[in-house]
């Protein structure tokens, strides 16, 4: 369930996703998504208070209890490096919520990917919808890193995922599946943003392996 299903992804997908789902970067915070509201834009505006990059009203997404999306360490003490994994966690939530949500025009997807990926991104979401799947289990997202363009403008982030414990479901049959046996639940990602006018640091461009990580 990667974002992307082949064994090398290059591409300018949104950010994660293997289910058999995904994700690599450098950060501290293990909390589930849950069903809880996300937190990530008071951590983005903690991390940078007051400044002009807290205008952009960032959506409130929330993930189901049965699909527990987790980020380990997902924390930063530069407040620039904090920022951007505040956004790089949602923007990973907003493709997981849209496959949920059986929505894959969701606005939220677009509020974190910029135009150049958002269309594929959404393609990517319609490859569950179109085929009733959603999503559940648990998705460990861990050892975050980021790595800050010279104009501090861009970033990388890179993280890596556990499929384990992830699957997708049937929406008519129930039916659940995870990664194929022999498949290594190990993605690893690297993801490239750019902050907007509006201060979001937007996705723009994805590199995935499965395999190329592990704990």
């Amino acid at each position: 369930m990667p974002r992307l299903a082949s064994t090398t992804v290059t591409c300018t997908l949104v950010a994660a996703m293997a289910l058999l789902l995904g994700a690599c970067g450098s950060g501290d915070d293990a909390s589930p998504a849950g069903s809880a509201k996300s937190t990530g834009a008071k951590a983005k505006a903690k991390a940078d208070p007051g400044g002009p990059t807290d205008a952009a009203q960032r959506p409130e997404i929330t993930l189901p209890s049965t699909f527990q999306l987790t980020f380990e360490n997902w924390t930063s003490n530069d407040p620039l490096k904090q920022a951007v994994l505040a956004d790089a966690k949602e923007e990973l939530r907003a493709g997981y919520a849209a496959i949920i949500a059986n929505n894959p025009d969701s606005k939220d997807v677009a509020f974190y990917d910029s135009e150049g990926v958002v269309g594929q991104t959404r393609a990517w979401i319609r490859t569950y919808t179109d085929k009733n799947l959603t999503v559940l289990g648990k998705l460990p997202a861990f050892a975050p890193k980021v790595v800050l363009g010279s104009n501090k403008r861009a970033a990388v982030v890179s993280y890596c995922t556990d499929e384990s414990k992830a699957y997708t479901k049937n929406r008519k049959t129930g039916e659940k599946l995870g990664n194929p046996e022999g498949t290594s639940p190990y993605v690893s990602y690297s993801i490239s943003f750019a902050k907007n006018a509006q201060g979001v640091w937007q996705n723009t461009s994805q590199h995935g392996k499965r395999g190329a990580c592990s704990r």
